[in-house]
Parts: C-alpha cells; structure tokens; sequence
C-alpha cells in the first residue's frame, strides 16, 4: 500500500506534577474534532508516544494524542511496581485535560490492557475502542505457567538485573502456543543474543518490568466491556499465530462473545522495526476502518 503520511504540527502538554506527570502530545488541532470525528487517542505501554507517531501520520482528518506511559518516555522514573488502575487514570486525566469530549482510543499490547481499565471505570471517556493483543493471562488455560515465567522474570530482574530479565521476556513474547509445564527448565537465554550486556548497571527503572506482574495478571470487567457492545473491538495481528498476546485479546474476545477482529501483520505491526518489519500502512487502513 502506498505510504500516505502528512507532517503537522505537534504540541507537548503535561498533565498533573511531580511523580504524578504525565507528558502527552497533541498532533493537529484539537478544534477540529467532531462528533463524529472525535481526537483519536493511540498509546501503548511500556512504548511511548515515539512508538506511535508513525500511526498518528495516517490520520489527517482529525487531531491525534499519544503520550507517554507512567514511567516510561519523558515522565519521571522511579522503581516501584506500575498497577493497571495507575494507568487507567492517568489515560481519564489524558482525556479529562484535552476538553474535547470523549475520543476514540486504539490501545495496543500493555496500552490495550490500560484501555479496557479505562473502559470499565470511566466509559464516558470514550467512544469507540480498539484493543489491540492484551497480553492477559487470566482467561488462558495456562494461566499458572505463564504467571510462573512472570515471577521467575522479576526474580531475575532483581537479582541479575535488566539485561538478564528482559532475555526472558523476548524469548517468552516470541514463544508460540501454550506455555508447557517444562518452560522454567530451559537454559536461559544469553542477553547478548538480544544485543543487550548481562552486566547489572544496578538500576531497576524498566518500565516494562514494573508493569509486572500488575499487566500480565489484570482481570478484565466483562459486564461492564459487554455495555459496550460493537464499540469494543478486540483485535489481534493475522501473523501473531499463538504467541502470548494474540493468545490474550481472543481469550477477552471469547469471555465478551465476540469475534476477534483480525489487524494486519503483528504485534507491532503498527511501526517498523528492525529486524521485524510490519504494515504500518495496512494497519492504519484496517485501524481506519474499524473506526468508521
């Protein structure tokens, strides 16, 4: 598909102080939203708003927001574990502070999790919602095994630090079907696989891993997402196949009785990245369409 991005204007905004700020963006002019065309919010989590500017680009006919998770980009740093109800205010507090009534929302991996909290305790905010490969363990029939991975991650991350710790997480995040009983008796993978040190520098900011086990382990409020109706859309990647995330947004589409909508390319397929190109164009078409 031919690449059909427009460069506008980007504002930064900062909502709430000290540990409590959060820094956002506004692409275009918020005055121009609609009822119809509401701002359009993207986020992720742990990525931050950089991770989704190239998605942003797509959509001309409307202002976009991306920000920057708790922890994560350029809002402060700290080592406390991040909870799923932290982040759902900080996205209402978002949303509270553009004054444009409520958005359309595409979250996607940790951010998708974020979104159905957000859902499930300020439905007002939003208008249509697309949830985009939640890693979510709780609905998975290997709920124990992946939740067990989760600790012996953290353990490492502790004990050995941020390289060791986030080897596991790659090697988990690229496995493919039900985590088996024998998992944690794999030799662990060396850091340098990843182009990442085994040296511990001491820090212990990762906001990845201080959204563990708070993310992986969050249990979604299926009454409240049913209220939605059609205006939750549960999306997972054509080429995701049974990794962990694909494996979570269809255990959430089966717990609510819908289908599972399929997005183009993969987990981040939204963006390029090395090594794993995706579809950002496609993604943004088929996103596109979702919305209306």
């Amino acid at each position: 598909m031919t690449e059909n991005i427009t460069e506008r204007t980007v504002t930064r905004h900062v909502v709430g102080a000290d540990d409590d700020a959060i820094v956002y963006d506004v692409h275009g002019d918020l005055a121009t939203a609609t009822e119809n065309r509401p701002a359009l919010f993207l986020f992720a989590a742990p990525m931050d708003a950089t991770g989704l500017a190239q998605l942003a680009g797509y959509f001309t006919d409307r202002p976009v927001v991306t920000y920057d998770p708790r922890g994560a980009g350029r809002n402060p740093v700290g080592t406390s574990d991040i909870s799923v109800e932290q982040h759902a205010a900080d996205l209402h507090r978002v949303i509270e502070a553009l004054g444009t009534g409520p958005v359309d929302a595409f979250g996607t991996s940790g951010g998708a999790v974020n979104l159905l909290a957000l859902l499930a305790t300020h439905p007002e905010d939003v208008r249509i919602a697309v949830a985009h490969e939640p890693p979510l363990a709780a609905g998975l029939p290997d709920r124990e095994e992946v939740m067990a991975v989760v600790t012996d991650m953290k353990r490492t991350y502790a004990e050995e630090g941020d390289g060791a710790a986030m080897a596991k997480f790659i090697m988990f995040v690229m496995f493919d079907g039900p985590v088996p009983d024998d998992y944690l008796q794999r030799p662990a993978p060396d850091p340098a696989m990843f182009g990442m040190s085994a040296v511990d520098d001491g820090s212990r900011t990762n906001p990845l891993l201080r959204n563990m086990p708070a993310t992986i382990d969050y249990r979604i409020d299926v009454d409240a997402l049913r209220a939605f109706g059609d205006r939750l859309v549960i999306a997972a990647g054509v080429e995701s196949g049974d990794t962990f995330a694909a494996r979570g947004a269809r255990s959430v589409a089966a717990a609510l009785g819908v289908p599972t909508a399929d997005f183009p390319s993969h987990h981040g397929g939204f963006t390029e990245q090395p090594g794993s190109p995706g579809d950002p164009a496609g993604f943004a078409a088929r996103l596109r369409d979702v919305l209306g």
